[in-house]
C-alpha cells in the first residue's frame, strides 16, 4: 500500500508547466453525482419503471378474476307463434318459441317481453384463483427485478465510462507533454541548423514528428468528447461540463482489501435476482398449471319476468298486451363441471412448464458462475496492477533521464535525431503505460465490486 500511495504522488509532477486539458475545462463531477444523474435520468430506466406499473395493473386485475358475473336482460319481441312437436338441437341459431301447438299453421303477429336477471359465480376451483395470483405476484416481482437488472447494468456502463474519460483526460495531458518536447527539439534543431551544426533534414524529421504528436492529440480530444456525449446522454448532463475528477484515483487506491465477498447460493444480486425470479415465476406457473384444470364449482341463479299478448286460452290479443309484465319466476342453483380429457392437457402442459422452469434454473446456474469468475479474473487484475504499479517507476525514471541525455548528446552532436526520437518515443510509452496501469486498477477495483454487488458500498467512501 505505501509503495502505491508513492506511485500515485509521482503522477501530478508529469503535468507540471504543461498546457493542460484539464487546466481550460469545468468543475469535475464526481463519480457518486453522475451515478445519481444517472438513476434519476435514464431513458432507458424510465421505460422499464414503466413496465412495472404494467405488471402491477395486471396484477390487480388478476384479483378481480374471482368476480361474479351479475347480468341485466331486457327484450322485446314481435314475431310470429307458430310451433311444432318435437326436439331439436338450437347449435345457437334456432330461436327459441314456447307453446304454439295448434291444429292449423298461424302467422298472426305477437309481442312478447322478457326482462332476466343472471348471476353465474364460479365459486370454488380447488386453488385456481390462489394460483392465479401467486403467477401475476411473481411476475411483478421479474418485471421489477429486470428494472433492478437494467439499473446495476446502466450504473456500471456509467462507472465504465467515467473510468474511460478519466483514463482520456491523462492520456490528453501526457500527449500535450509530447507535444512541448517535439516543440522544444524543434525549435533546438532550427537553432542548430541554422548554425550548420545540424543537417536541414533534421528539421524536416522533427516537422513530421511535432505534426504526429498534434494528430495524436486531436484523435484523443475526439475520443474524448464522443465519450463525453455519451455519458451526457444516460445522464442528463451538459457533455461539456461532464469532466472526471481525478482525485478518485487517491481515494479508491486502498478500498480493494472490503472487496472479498463471494457469491452463494442464498446471494442477492441485482443481476442474479433477475433470473431467480424467472425460475421461481416459471415454479408458479407449475403450480397453475396443475390448478387450472381441476374441477370448477359454480352457483347460478336468475329472476325474470315475462309478458305476452297471447292469454292462457290460446287467444291472440292486442300487441300492448304484450309490453306488460305477466308472469315473474326464479331459480338458483349450484354445478360442478370437468372435463375428463383435462386430465392429458394438464399432462402436457404440465410437462412443457418443467421444462421451462429447468431452462430458468440453467441460466441462473450460468449467470451466477459467470459473476464469480468475473469477480475472481477482477481480484487477479487488481493482484497485477499492484505489481504494475511496482515496476512501472522504475521504468519512467530510466525512460526520463535516457531522453535528457539523448536531448543533451545531441545538441551536442554526439548522437543523431533518429536515437533522439527513439528515446522520445520509449518516455511518451512509460507515462502512458502509467496511465494504463493506473486505469486498470482502479477499473478492476470496479469489476469486483459490480461483480460481488458492493458498488454502493465503494461509492459510499467516495462520498
Amino acid at each position: 500500500m505505501i509503495r502505491i500511495k508513492q506511485i500515485f504522488c509521482l503522477f501530478p509532477l508529469l503535468y507540471m508547466g504543461l498546457e493542460s486539458h484539464a487546466q481550460t475545462s469545468p468543475k469535475p463531477i464526481g463519480i457518486v453525482d453522475l451515478i445519481d444523474h444517472v438513476t434519476a435520468f435514464s431513458p432507458s430506466l424510465a421505460a422499464d419503471s414503466a413496465t412495472v406499473d404494467i405488471r402491477a395493473a395486471q396484477l390487480r386485475e388478476t384479483a378481480a378474476n374471482a368476480l361474479p358475473n351479475l347480468k341485466l336482460n331486457y327484450q322485446a319481441d314481435l314475431g310470429s307463434n307458430n310451433n311444432v312437436a318435437g326436439p331439436y338441437m338450437a347449435f345457437g341459431i334456432v330461436p327459441s318459441n314456447s307453446r304454439g301447438v295448434r291444429t292449423e299453421s298461424t302467422t298472426k303477429a305477437t309481442l312478447t317481453n322478457l326482462g332476466i336477471v343472471s348471476l353465474d359465480w364460479e365459486v370454488y376451483n380447488f386453488g385456481a384463483y390462489k394460483a392465479q395470483n401467486a403467477v401475476a405476484k411473481s411476475e411483478l416481482v421479474v418485471e421489477r427485478s429486470k428494472f433492478a437488472q437494467r439499473r446495476y447494468q446502466t450504473r456500471a456502463i456509467a462507472i465504465d465510462d467515467y473510468l474511460s474519460l478519466l483514463k482520456l483526460q491523462d492520456m490528453l495531458s501526457i500527449q500535450a507533454s509530447n507535444i512541448s518536447r517535439n516543440e522544444q527539439i524543434n525549435r533546438s534543431i532550427l537553432s542548430l541548423a541554422r548554425s550548420g551544426v545540424r543537417p536541414g533534414v533534421d528539421t524536416s524529421i522533427a516537422g513530421a514528428e511535432l505534426s504526429k504528436s498534434r494528430l495524436n492529440y486531436i484523435e484523443m480530444d475526439n475520443t474524448y468528447r464522443q465519450v463525453q456525449l455519451d455519458i451526457a446522454a444516460i445522464s442528463g448532463l451538459n457533455p461539456e461540463s461532464i469532466v472526471a475528477d481525478s482525485t478518485i484515483l487517491d481515494r479508491l487506491k486502498s478500498l480493494e482489501v472490503n472487496l472479498s465477498v463471494k457469491l452463494t447460493d442464498s446471494s442477492s444480486h441485482p443481476l442474479l435476482d433477475f433470473y431467480k425470479s424467472n425460475y421461481l415465476s416459471s415454479v408458479e406457473k407449475e403450480n397453475l398449471v396443475k390448478k387450472a384444470y381441476n374441477p370448477k364449482v359454480s352457483l347460478q341463479a336468475a329472476a325474470w319476468s315475462r309478458g305476452s299478448s297471447i292469454d292462457a286460452n290460446d287467444n291472440f290479443n292486442s300487441l300492448s298486451n304484450g309490453l306488460e309484465w305477466q308472469r315473474e319466476n326464479y331459480l338458483v342453483g349450484v354445478g360442478i363441471s370437468y372435463n375428463l380429457f383435462d386430465l392429458r392437457r394438464r399432462q402436457l402442459k404440465l410437462r412443457t412448464q418443467k421444462a421451462s422452469s429447468n431452462f430458468y434454473l440453467k441460466e441462473l446456474q450460468q449467470e451466477r458462475l459467470m459473476l464469480s469468475n468475473a469477480a475472481l479474473q477482477a481480484g487477479l487484475e487488481i493482484s497485477t496492477a499492484h505489481k504494475r504499479l511496482d515496476e512501472i517507476p522504475n521504468q519512467l525514471k530510466a525512460a526520463a533521464a535516457g531522453y535528457r541525455q539523448k536531448l543533451s548528446l545531441y545538441k551536442n552532436g554526439l548522437t543523431d535525431i533518429i536515437e533522439l526520437n527513439a528515446a522520445l518515443t520509449i518516455l511518451y510509452r512509460a507515462e502512458t503505460d502509467f496511465v494504463n496501469a493506473k486505469y486498470l486498477y482502479i477499473r478492476a477495483l470496479f469489476q469486483k465490486a459490480i461483480a460481488t454487488n458492493q458498488v454502493d458500498s465503494l461509492l459510499n467512501t467516495l462520498k
